[in-house]
């Protein structure tokens, strides 16, 4: 069976179980799954490789002892053994530091949470799941492909389509920043992990080409995800891409942390990253920003400390919403800031139908260094497709070589930003108006229309009257 049949029927068979209420928890109860199965080959395929490697977990809970078995544990059994033993001592392994695999399967299971009730139906899935071999290369090449696709499931489950970012996105940021390895990368709201895997994609087809460039590649990635089921979802992402240690992803609110602790020591190479827009902080957060840049609005903080994080000579492509681009007050002062420490070099606008169905707001991908004072800033918009009704999530986005004025770039300068005190909403200046005809005749040709509407209203009135009458 290949692996997109095996996804299908384990969706098929969760649907029977009382206690799986929706995508949401559907993908949460595979995802804690799919990940004790993929550690547990990988750990497999080292404990060969590495005669000192050691599993993070426990061997009575390894997936090879109470799963693997296609007749092992079923029923009351099972499910005795997954909620009153797997879960409580997965969450409560040893607090380890960076490198050491417990840490990561401990953070994965703390807020996890087992939503099936059927033994039977659980030892089902169980060995569809052991259909899948995650140390064939192929296989697991496959399969990543069907876990986007499982991602991009969310967006039908209730607000739960701001942990995605369209494939088209996040790859074209990545190519246009061109991380290489060695270079430390972060993601400070990383969700599922799209800009991340973009990038690890991008280092191997460019740059790695030696054990070293890879080990290099990912010690300098960093994520922080602030919800449990995107967390754990970047997680498996990450081991689906062949990073052992995806520790780094870290389970926290990274605007909890006062915006003056982030130091030196916390500085990075690149940022690359999509905020949560159109939300707003938990009470106090704010107060962890200097009074000038204190609001509750998510994006606008993120900005402020993407700003600090970056090392001098660092750069950054960040995704933001139209009211960054045109709002007053603590939109303006981060404007200003933004302008005066880092040169804001290009914004693509992007069509309102990107994030549709879900939000049909304006964004932008705005790309900027830090250490020199922004001169000029280069606009393109980036346009549906010819024949297409609206934006394609996996379509490439096409790449603009050079800084050449077109019907789709223009350029404005520094000066023209603060003479309209920061408004960096700035339209295509080469789009024509359409001309729509002189208003007077519009008029008069709508409300002829609109008396010949009524006579054939009366017409056929008077018809079936008549008909009614025979």
């Amino acid at each position: 069976m290949s692996v997109r049949n095996t996804v299908k029927s384990i969706q098929d068979i969760m649907r029977q179980d009382t206690g799986v209420d929706g995508d949401a928890q559907r993908i949460s109860q595979l995802c804690w799954m799919f990940f004790l199965k993929i550690i547990d080959d990988q750990d497999q395929e080292l404990e060969v490789t590495n005669a000192g490697y050691r599993s993070p977990i426990p061997e009575g809970l390894q997936w090879r002892t109470w799963a693997a078995d296609p007749e092992g544990i079923t029923g009351d059994t099972l499910m005795a053994f997954v909620n009153n033993e797997l879960f409580p001592a997965l969450k409560e392994l040893p607090k380890s530091g960076p490198g050491d695999r417990r840490r990561v399967v401990r953070d994965v299971f703390e807020d996890a949470y087992n939503y099936m009730k059927s033994g039977q139906l659980v030892r089902q899935v169980v060995n569809k799941i052991n259909d899948i071999d995650f140390n064939n290369l192929a296989e697991k090449q496959h399969f990543g492909e069907i876990y986007e696709q499982v991602l991009n499931d969310l967006q039908s489950a209730g607000n739960a389509g701001e942990y995605y970012t369209p494939r088209a996105v996040t790859a074209f940021m990545a190519d246009r920043i061109d991380p290489r390895p060695g270079e430390m990368l972060l993601d400070p709201a990383c969700g599922t992990g799209g800009f991340l895997t973009c990038s690890i994609r991008h280092m191997r087809q460019r740059y790695v080409k030696t054990v070293e460039d890879e080990e290099r590649m990912q010690r300098a990635l960093r994520a922080v995800e602030k919800k449990q089921l995107p967390h754990m979802l970047c997680v498996t992402n990450m081991l689906l891409h062949g990073i052992h240690d995806p520790s780094f992803v870290r389970h926290d609110n990274t605007l909890a942390r006062p915006y003056i602790s982030y130091g030196a020591s916390d500085r990075v190479d690149i940022v690359l990253t999509n905020p949560p827009f159109g939300g707003r902080e938990e009470d106090g957060i704010e107060s962890n920003f200097p009074k000038r840049f204190q609001t509750r609005e998510t994006a606008d903080l993120f900005l402020a400390l993407i700003v600090r994080l970056l090392r001098p000579g660092g750069r950054a492509a960040v995704v933001l919403p139209d009211g960054t681009l045109f709002g007053e007050g603590v939109k303006t002062r981060l404007k200003e800031a933004l302008l005066e420490e880092c040169n804001l070099h290009t914004i693509v606008r992007l069509p309102n139908s990107v994030f549709k169905p879900y939000a049909s707001i304006g964004t932008n991908l705005l790309f900027f260094e830090k250490g020199e004072p922004t001169k000029d800033i280069w606009f393109y918009e980036h346009r549906v497709p010819e024949g297409q009704k609206s934006y394609s999530m996996t379509r490439a986005i096409a790449k603009r070589e050079g800084r050449v004025e077109t019907e789709v770039a223009w350029r404005v300068t520094a000066d023209d930003v603060k003479a309209r005190a920061y408004n960096l909403d700035f339209k295509n200046p080469h789009t024509v108006a359409d001309d729509h005809g002189n208003p007077e005749e519009l008029l008069a040709r709508l409300d002829e229309a609109e008396k010949e509407t009524a006579a054939l209203r009366d017409q056929l009135k008077a018809i079936l009257a008549e008909a009614l009458l025979r």
